[in-house]
């Protein structure tokens, strides 16, 4: 029997995937633990899971900066704001009650989110073996940020600094000796990194060996949130969602969502504040929350702005999407949704009602969407979900 610790950020897209793995390495015989901020990650763990609370203080202000200012930065700007205001202060703020909770609870191995940058500073600082959980494909390659590789060094030099201020020796790679490898990115293990996609989303971009891609992690989830089920419709359905950290941003979007689709032969579950929503035409069902993966079900498309998680979430049913993303990752998502045939892609800050009624309507009719969708549902089927992750994870034992 071995303990596993999962170090997770305060965001539910990052904590979603490690619950069903948690639950199979019990089933497995080993003890499981989190250790994250609880606000946003107890209501999400199973009854009687183990969790090591940080202070949810620190977290709440950068999420409260992290929207503020998100609507505000686009391209390089937003890639220098997440790192300066949101994972490095992060990383800093875990980094003690991380070190703690191993100690407490004695972990063999930290199964470390790619954005919780502390669980890969105190693995390498005690010597422990450590894997990434990677919920989102974008960030497994290389140089995320493509043909920019002066962003990318100075996206580098923040880990190094981070390593730095722990006693890490790190070395840029500008500096090296010949022959000398760099020291492993504290996003990326050099032993396990589990991707919950598939190659087939991924496309041609190649990976290292101990890159596994393992599918989406669905089984499991806890949904307490309830739904008006009654009031669904017979006919065509679908889902608009712009996730839980960018979906109070934009009016705008609201907006141009009701003037496409009010009085249109289908019925739209909108996700979002209430309101900043304002009057729901009679073919609306809009609520703040919802059971993502139980109304997933009972939808013929999704609408959403490229998070990782919804987009899986909707392929693992063979979901056709329309994808207008925002920032960070979601342009590449929403490129791998495109170059998979599987969806459409809509600029979210020129998006039209008559563009997005026509890309949902070309989805919903036409089959080749859907049958894209279908194929990389295969291929996430065959990757094993979180029973594989929970095996891979044992092996480093």
């Amino acid at each position: 029997m071995a303990r596993f610790l999962f170090v997770v950020p305060p965001l539910a897209g990052h904590i979603n995937p490690t619950v069903a793995v948690g639950q199979h390495l019990n089933e497995l015989g080993h003890d499981v633990a989190w250790v994250g901020y609880p606000r946003t990650t107890q209501p999400l763990l199973s009854s009687g899971a183990t969790l090591f609370e940080l202070d949810d203080n620190v977290p709440d202000a950068m999420l409260a900066q992290l929207n503020e200012k998100s609507g505000k930065v686009r391209g390089l700007a937003s890639v220098k704001f997440l790192w300066e205001d949101f994972l490095v202060p992060l990383a800093r703020h875990m980094r003690p009650g991380v070190a703690a909770a191993v100690k407490n609870f004695g972990a063999h191995v930290l199964v470390v989110d790619q954005q919780a940058l502390a669980g890969a500073l105190v693995a390498r600082q005690l010597g422990l073996r450590w894997a990434t959980s990677a919920t989102t494909s974008a960030g497994i390659v290389e140089n995320p940020v493509g043909p920019l590789v002066k962003v990318w060094d100075w996206v580098l030099s923040q880990m190094i600094t981070l390593e730095t201020e722990v006693g890490i020796r790190a070395v840029p790679r500008q500096d090296l000796s010949p022959g000398l490898e760099p020291a492993p990115r504290l996003d990326l293990s050099p032993e396990l990194v589990l991707v919950f996609s598939s190659q087939k989303l991924l496309g041609d971009e190649r990976v290292p060996d101990h890159f596994e891609f393992v599918g989406p992690s669905l089984t499991a989830r806890k949904s307490e949130t309830p739904f008006p089920w009654n009031a669904l419709r017979e006919g065509l359905r679908i889902l608009v969602s712009l996730g839980t950290v960018s979906g109070g941003r934009d009016v705008r979007f609201y907006q141009t969502v009701k003037t496409a689709f009010a009085e249109m032969p289908l019925q739209v579950v909108l996700v979002g504040p209430p309101e900043l929503i304002g009057a729901v035409p009679a073919n609306f069902i809009v609520k703040e929350f919802v059971p993502q993966l139980e109304l997933l079900e009972h939808v013929d498309a999704v609408v959403c702005h490229g998070g990782h998680n919804t987009v899986c979430e909707a392929l693992a049913r063979g979901l056709p999407l329309v994808v207008t993303p925002i920032r960070d990752d979601q342009p590449v998502v929403a490129n791998q949704v495109v170059a998979s045939g599987a969806g459409l892609r809509l600029s979210f800050g020129r998006l039209q009602p008559d563009q997005l009624r026509e890309a949902v309507f070309e989805v919903l009719n036409n089959d080749q969407y859907r049958t894209a969708a279908i194929e990389v549902k295969k291929s996430f089927d065959e990757a094993g979900g979180a029973k594989r992750a929970a095996e891979l994870l044992v092996r480093l034992l």
